[in-house]
């Protein structure tokens, strides 16, 4: 881990949030690197989701959240960490930090009882700060799917099965951030919610399990993938069952994405008039919505509260999980050594960097220049000008951050018109006219 930090630092990928005031603890900037390789990965998601189906919706909704939507969700009353402090260091824990019954911090005992912290943030509405006028930063961005669930199918008239994706800010208020970008205040979610009829949930729920575990095997995560089944007992108060995809990080094996079975759990507690749909799930009482948060089947005519499928994965673990696989240490030989991140082409920051031989030699660099502008307007990604003059030196900056092809420009390519494209992984070199240079990776990329 302490290796991936310092790369993330010294490279732009992640900065420590207000580092100049001391930081603030559990939260993190995405640098230049950071937030190409972040959108990349949700620009994956997103198109795996979105584009490559005709039975999913997007959407991108408030992070204020309306207090009655997370009172009804169940938010209010259950989302909560076990608090447990150490009398004699002043440290706070969560339940499962303690073993033995000890303090992490300083080994004591004298541990206080646990007892329930919310870890949901309240905010202000108006200019006036009182009891009466507050929302809550949203904790997960499930619950405005749910609250537009009828916005969206009246829009856009689906039937059984779709579903709604969702890529945003999430926030919790986390006793003790830990382990980097894992566990943090301020994260973004990868959620789906996907509607099915009653009696197919189980089969859908599988069916998700495996594709989310090939989708996350396509952004390169071939070896430390397994899938663990929650105990009942470790459930959700939503969910009837719960397969996690736990990947090995730096500091342990941990959850990278849960695809739960949330039943009609949340479409029921948002609906106000359950009983006149003949629906056999329990009727919460006093809710304030005035929705009808159900479909008509086409089939039998009769209204249903679906059951939703949801695989939700965090940006940030997924960040870390692709930059935990891609670090490599390699030997080159028995004097030297690199540092390499072997990213999934699709996902470098930086796709192709373009090498001037000569920094002071104004020919190369202009035909470098107009190189570079004709290979970013071909949408390969982001095409940079790496002017330093040094070869060596960017071909192992390059390495280190991942990008998938150099390309060098020297006097041949003033009287050859052509370039040396260099490999990220075997490092082989090979000459291309620039004429066909735009096949090639076409070609490299695909």
């Amino acid at each position: 881990m302490d290796e991936l930090v310092s790369l993330c630092k010294r490279r732009g990928f992640i900065f420590q949030s207000n580092e100049i005031y001391g930081g603030l603890q559990g939260s993190y900037d995405y640098g230049p690197l950071g937030v190409e390789l972040k959108n990349n990965l949700k620009a994956s998601w997103w198109s795996c989701m979105v584009y490559e189906r005709d039975d999913i919706e997007g959407l991108d909704s408030s992070i204020l959240t309306h207090p009655n939507v997370l009172k009804f969700s169940g938010h209010e009353d259950t989302f909560t960490d076990p608090l447990i402090d150490c009398k004699s260091c002043k440290s706070r824990w969560t339940a499962d930090e303690i073993i033995d019954n000890k303090c992490p911090k300083c080994g004591s005992k004298s541990l206080t009882e646990p007892r329930p912290f919310n870890l949901m943030f309240k905010t202000s509405l108006g200019p006036i700060e009182d009891l009466e006028n507050y929302a809550y930063l949203r904790p997960e961005t499930a619950q405005n799917i749910f609250t537009n669930f009828k916005n969206i199918l009246d829009t856009t008239s689906h039937e059984l099965p779709f579903g709604i994706a969702q890529i945003g800010k999430a926030f919790r208020n986390e006793i003790t951030p830990r382990n980097f970008i894992f566990r943090v205040r301020e994260f973004e979610q990868m959620e789906l919610e996907f509607f099915v009829n009653p009696g197919d949930d189980e089969e859908w729920h599988k069916k998700w399990v495996d594709m989310r575990l090939s989708w996350w095997e396509k952004q390169g995560l071939n070896n430390n993938l397994k899938t663990l089944e929650v105990p009942k007992d470790e459930l959700s108060h939503y969910s009837k069952a719960t397969t996690d995809i736990m990947y090995k990080f730096p500091h342990g094996e941990e959850e990278l994405e849960g695809i739960a079975n949330r039943t009609d759990f949340d479409l029921g507690s948002h609906t106000k008039n359950q009983a006149e749909l003949n629906i056999d799930s329990e009727v919460l009482e006093n809710n304030a919505s005035s929705a009808k948060l159900a479909i008509k089947s086409s089939v039998s005519n009769k209204w249903i509260v679906p059951y939703v499928i949801e695989p939700s994965a965090g940006v940030d673990r997924g960040v870390l999980a692709i930059l935990t696989e891609a670090y490599t240490n390699e030997q080159i030989d028995n004097k030297t050594s690199r540092i390499v991140l072997k990213l999934s082409k699709h996902l470098a920051p930086i796709k192709v960097a373009i090498i001037p031989l000569k920094k002071n030699n104004s020919d190369i660099v202009e035909k470098s220049k107009e190189i570079k502008m004709s290979l970013q307007s071909s949408n390969f990604g982001r095409v940079i000008l790496e002017n330093t003059g040094n070869i060596g030196k960017s071909y192992r900056k390059h390495d280190e951050i991942g990008t998938p092809i150099c390309i060098t420009i020297d006097f041949d390519t003033l009287e050859k018109n052509t370039v040396t494209l260099r490999d990220r992984d075997t490092m082989k070199q090979e000459k291309v006219n620039v004429d066909d240079l735009e096949l090639r990776l076409r070609d490299i990329f695909k």
